[in-house]
């Protein structure tokens, strides 16, 4: 917990949430480790970096243990765009696997014409662009930009290059959230349980600007991956 706290000194300027670009540290680089029940499954390393009002979040996973030896595949990540007073507006996101390319996909975001263009498997697709809308990597640092005191629900938009959904989530406040660096407030971020579908369940760090320490993906038959903040390093 102790150093969790030390590392994170430059999230805590602003409290819970943060007001604007200049109080997010240039440079974030995070660990996670992905674990299958109790079996540690991937590994993943993200570095988030600021210039002025451009942002690059680049995440890269890498299968380990048992998993490698079958599928030893690496995905890698990158969400692109610019910060403004609501946070993260992407601008560009693309999805690479390194063994199995046809499951690649990116997106376009055009926030002039309003539209996003989506490319996968399937081709290259135009639609509306909703206000607000996230990739699957942006989302997850957008949750720094926003004052979650007093708010129960958060529905937005958000893309992994080949869809673009709506996400309804449930916010519960007053968690305790254990994880490798130790056990933190938290605020619970959770999807509405629906028949036939996944449950995503988010756990942010609420003392620490509502940063992202566990996520849980609970499948309709109920196998579970689960994701936990291992190591956390921003630079001012």
């Amino acid at each position: 917990m102790n150093l969790f706290r030390t590392m994170a000194i430059g999230l805590l300027l602003c409290g819970a949430a943060l007001a604007s670009a200049a109080d997010i540290p240039a440079r974030i680089e995070v660990s996670y480790d992905v674990l299958k029940g109790d079996i540690k499954v991937a590994a993943i390393s993200e570095t988030f970096t600021r210039r002025q009002d451009r942002y690059r979040i680049e995440s890269i996973s890498k299968a380990v243990g048992l998993l490698a030896l079958f599928k030893p595949e690496t995905i890698r990540v990158i969400s692109e765009g610019k910060l403004n007073a609501q946070g993260l507006r992407p601008t560009t996101y693309t999805s690479q696997r390194q063994l199995d390319s046809e499951r690649n996909a990116s997106a376009d975001f055009d926030w002039a014409m309003n539209r996003i263009t989506l490319t996968d498997r399937n081709g290259k697709r135009t639609l509306p662009l909703p206000v607000g809308t996230q990739d699957r990597l942006s989302a997850m640092y957008q949750f720094m930009f926003m004052p979650m005191k007093n708010i129960l629900t958060y529905d937005f938009h958000m893309t992994n290059g080949g869809k673009l959904d709506i996400y309804n989530y449930l916010i519960t406040p007053g968690q305790d959230v254990t994880v490798p660096l130790g056990t933190f407030k938290a605020i619970h971020v959770a999807s509405s349980p629906k028949a036939g579908e996944s449950r995503t369940e988010i756990w942010l760090a609420a003392e620490h600007a509502n940063f992202p320490c566990k996520m849980t993906i609970t499948d309709p038959d109920g196998g579970k991956l689960t994701q936990v903040l291992t190591r956390f390093d921003p630079t001012p």
